[in-house]
Parts: structure tokens; sequence; C-alpha cells
């Protein structure tokens, strides 16, 4: 029994100010000011903590929320007591995104730690301000090969998933503590950020007869079905001491997966699950879409995309796939003519493009579905590999495509990142031993989940040859994080050698698996 049979029992952007940073003024958002009706007296407040998100050498995006409708300012120094600081006005925060909101900083110095502090101007004749609240990031470095720097950062995913919330017994989310404790340049999360289908109780009684218990609000309930609904789900995990300062201090690199919506999703799905009164998954899709780009630091490109490169400097660039939007239907997954069916055509013809002109030593592959795992829904199949060890069909046709394309184009070093089935791994796959062999090594590694169900080891499928070089997973299924089989991985990056090396961790920091990884020229 796996996490998913477990589970189986329309875009709309918070607007920011696009600004000059560091080098002059800004603009203010075009949003209109809500009517005398909707504003409170006194000062605004911020409710959930600040984000950054989506940081590249010149630009970064701040988030925030407020209590009442206000008007986002942010200020960006070098130094942490904001002497010099530029002030940028961010939007007006409105019902109409929950409150939240986005600014876009442009004109960033490169390769520096910066501090950031949000206030709230209040919109009636007193213009109250709120107190602030601080955060950090830092920029990459430039693109330039003199301004190569070490580089490290994380990656995990799966939060509040299979009933196990914020406990505060045992101190909440703390695996964000351990992840902070190795103080990275960013957070890439690799999806299911929240779990809208997945209603909490406030106790759950544990084999050995412990009792776990959650901090749980309405939202956290009952699945999500209305835009107000998939919103509770991100408000809930930002009630997490831990994650909230973890979100102040790192940016994130944000990609979604199934569960921001229901578990195993695709475009098309009608669901036959009795708790949902809306049946039409491209209704719910969109309905978290919403949520989602209300409540995460992501920059969205204007045609709503959530695929995207993140340039990070000479030795890095990240490539976050998006492989939920564009997803067929789940069967059995052995087409022996299908081309596009996890990134789609658009999709894929932008990786090719972008990785054929990458300059950067490391592609960092950042995946929401892993290549090699046979991941199962039901007697369908929800991932790439289908478990018959031979020639691509399916989806597998269209990650063969890619990989052959990577080598007759000569894009060297590639690595592939991912989650989704909770568990830590670590996969190299070897041509040499594939039924496909039309590719160059690289290597897969699996970490998480940050707070959910511990579940796994899942089998290999054979068509790209991939070796299992470490694993650790729980004895049983869905074992709680009080067991301790929570993870997540520590990239690092030398700027002299350029070797990566990534380790997996455990839930308190230790590393488990540690692997050098020494760059193809």
């Amino acid at each position: 029994m796996d996490r998913r049979t477990v589970l189986r029992g329309g875009l709309v952007t918070t607007g920011g100010a696009a600004v000059a940073l560091l080098a002059g003024g800004g603009s203010a958002s075009a949003r209109p000011v809500p009517s005398p009706a909707l504003l409170r007296p006194g000062r605004p407040r911020l409710t959930h903590g600040v984000q950054s998100g989506d940081v590249t050498a010149r630009e970064g995006v701040v988030w925030a929320r407020s209590d009442r409708p206000a008007r986002m300012l942010v200020e960006v120094s070098r130094r942490p007591d904001f002497r010099n600081a530029r002030t940028v006005r961010g939007p007006v925060l409105t019902p109409d995104t929950d409150l939240t909101g986005k600014t876009l900083l442009r004109g960033l110095p490169s390769g520096e730690e910066l501090h950031y502090r949000v206030r709230l101007a209040g919109l009636d004749r007193h213009r109250d301000v709120s107190e602030p609240v601080t955060g950090r990031l830092r920029t990459a470095p430039g693109d330039h090969p003199r301004n190569r720097r070490d580089i490290r950062f994380v990656w995990s995913a799966d939060l509040a998933g299979q009933g196990w919330g914020i406990n505060p017994d045992l101190g909440g989310y703390r695996i964000f503590k351990a992840m902070g404790a190795t103080d990275p340049d960013f957070f890439l999360c690799s999806g299911d950020l929240v779990y809208s289908d997945g209603p909490l109780s406030e106790t759950v009684k544990l084999p050995d007869g412990r009792t776990w218990r959650n901090i749980v609000t309405p939202e956290k309930s009952a699945v999500a079905q209305t835009v107000a609904e998939f919103r509770g789900q991100f408000r809930y995990n930002l009630e997490d001491a831990n994650l909230r300062a973890f979100n102040a201090h790192v940016p994130m690199l944000y990609q979604w997966d199934d569960h921001e919506t229901v578990n195993n999703w695709y475009p098309g799905e009608i669901l036959d699950l009795p708790e949902y009164t809306e049946k039409r998954v491209d209704v719910l899709a969109a309905r978290a879409r919403r949520a989602m780009f209300e409540y995460t630091p992501v920059r969205a490109a204007r045609s709503g995309r959530l695929y995207r490169r993140i340039p990070y400097g000479p030795l890095l660039d990240v490539f976050m796939l998006d492989m939920r939007s564009y997803k067929n239907a789940n069967d059995a997954n052995t087409s022996p003519t299908e081309r596009h069916g996890l990134l789609g055509a658009e999709q894929a013809a932008w990786l090719k493009r972008e990785l054929r002109r990458s300059k950067a030593t490391w592609k960092v592959m950042a995946a929401d579905l892993p290549i090699g795992l046979i991941v199962p829904d039901g007697t369908a199949q929800e991932g790439t590999a289908q478990g018959d060890d031979g020639a691509p069909l399916g989806r597998e046709r269209e990650i063969a495509d890619l990989l052959s394309y990577a080598k007759r184009h000569r894009v060297r070093n590639m690595v592939w990142l991912t989650a989704d089935v909770h568990y830590t791994a670590a996969h190299y796959y070897d041509p040499s031993k594939a039924a496909f062999s039309d590719f160059d090594p690289f290597w897969e590694f699996v970490s998480g989940p940050l707070n959910a169900g511990g579940f796994g080891p899942n089998e290999l499928d054979g068509t790209f040859g991939p070796q299992l070089r470490f694993v650790q997973a729980p004895p049983q299924a869905n074992t709680s994080p009080a067991d301790g089989y929570q993870f997540f991985g520590d990239v690092e990056i030398d700027a002299h050698t350029a070797t990566l090396t990534v380790s997996l961790r455990d839930l308190d920091g230790k590393a488990l698996h540690t692997q050098a990884l020494v760059p193809r020229r």
C-alpha cells in the first residue's frame, strides 16, 4: 500500500509593482483603492510573515498578507539596520486576492546578501503604518565567469499530507529548522506544498499507542473545493512558526504537483470520489492555481505558465518543470506513439531550447515526478515509468526524446532532483544497463517528505537503466513524522572546482548519504 492508495479511500495573479531598486524609484500598482466600507480603523497588520522567491542576480519577488486592505511597502538595504534603504511602493492588498500581494524588485545588486522589511500603509485618512516584518535574501551571482562563488540550496516536498499536520507537541514543522541551519541560498520546493485533498483530525492514534495531535482549522477539516478553501490550505501551513522563520530567510523556488488540487489529477479528469461535489478536475485545478499564485512568491509569466528557468550565475541553471498542467490521463502508460505525456509539446520545445542555450556548468532539472520509479494509481500508472523494463512507451517516450536531444547537442551535467514518493534515494542512470541507451549517464536524487506520511521504496523500471545507490524508507506505509522518516536534500557547488555535492539528510539534518559529482567538460 502506497501513499496514493491511502489517499484514494484560471490563474489570477496577485499584482505587484515592478520597480528599479537600489538604482532609483518605483511605480505603484494600478489596483483600485477599496471602498470605505472595507476599511477598518487602526493600524494594519501582517498576518503570515513574509516570503521571497524566484530570486536571480538582479530581481526577486517579495510576498506578504494583510489583515485588511492596505498598501504594501518594501524597504531593501545591504545593511541589517536598513541604513540607506530604498522604499518600494507595492500593490494595494484587497479581498480580491485574499489580502495577499507580491512586489517584484528589479535592479538588485548581484551576488549579495540583502535585507528587506515589509510594512503596510493603511488606506484611511490617518494612513496608519503597520509594524515591520523583516526578511533576508541572497541574490545570485552574475553570469560572467569571474562571478563564480559557492552555491548551496536545499530541496524537498510534501507538507501536511496523509493526516499529519502541525503537531505542537513535537514542535510543529521542525524540519525547517534543520534546513535553515544549512544556511542555503534558496529552497527548491518540489511540489505538494499543501494537501488540499487531505483533511486533518484533531488526534490520530499511532500504532505504538501514542497520540498524534494536529492543529486544525475549518479549511483543513474537509477537502478543498472553493477558492476560499484552497486559500485556507496555504494559510494553514503558514501558522507554523518554523516555516514562517524559514520563509523570511530563505527564498523559495516553487513548483506544484498533484496535492495542491487533488491526488494524481490530470487535465480533463472527472472525479468519482464521494467527498467531492465538484467533480470536474479542471474547475478544481483553476481554483487551486489561483490560490497557489496568491500565496507563493512565484513570479508568474504573462502566459500564466509555471515552467521557467532560474539562472544562478555561471555554475547553475535551475529548470523548473511543470509535469502536472499538461499531463495525459492515467492509464496503462504503454502507448507506442505517445509523444508528450508529461511536459506537453510547448514546454518540451522550450526545455530543449533553453538547455541548448544554457552556458551554466550544472543544469538542475527540478522535476515533480521521478523518472525511473514505478508510481501506480490503482491499476493505472501515475508517473513516467510503467514497469516493463523495455523500450520507451507512453510517457517514457517524451523523456527518451529529451535525453537523446541532450546527448546529441552536448548538453552536459544534467542532475535531476525530485520528491513525490515520500522517502529518500540516489539513482544512477547507466545507458550500458538500459533498454534504451541513447543518452549520457546522469543522476537522479529523491528526497522528502517535509511533514507527511512516510512510504516506499518504490520499484525501479529498467528502461533507462537506473541503479540504486542509496535508499532510506520507513518500515511501513504511512509512517507518521513522529518516527523521523522525513527527509530533505542539500546541494553544494564549489566555486573553485565546480564539483556538485548532494547530501541526503534526515529530519534533524544528519547526512545519510553524500555523492560528489565532477562536471564533464
